[in-house]
């Protein structure tokens, strides 16, 4: 799949933040994608398939939703592929007012 990284901030243009502010900003962005990806599932999803999958999240049962997911919304991995671009695109854009703020503190 994919993975939330060194690696990934360094693609980002966000490399050189200190570590504390990089353990951040891959939260957020774990955070964001998961938020994103959420909504783009729920909007195809009928009232009972909402309460299905709420349930799982209900529980804290990751590998039970993930195993719903692949069940009932098999796409649901390019969903995720197509959040995750469109959020690098707007952290790579923002990437200079990051950095700058960044060494402001």
């Amino acid at each position: 799949m994919f993975k939330l990284d060194n690696a990934l901030l360094e693609d980002l243009g966000l490399g050189e933040l200190p570590v504390a502010d990089k353990n951040k900003m891959l939260a957020h962005i774990y955070e964001t994608l998961e938020m994103r990806v959420g909504m783009r599932l729920a909007e195809q999803m009928s009232n009972q398939q909402l309460d299905e999958f709420e349930a799982f999240i209900d529980k804290n049962d990751e590998p039970g939703a993930l195993k719903w997911l692949e069940t009932n919304f098999p796409d649901y991995k390019q969903v995720v592929a197509d959040q995750l671009e469109k959020l690098k695109a707007e952290i790579k854009q923002a990437a200079p007012q990051i950095l700058a703020a960044s060494q402001e503190q």
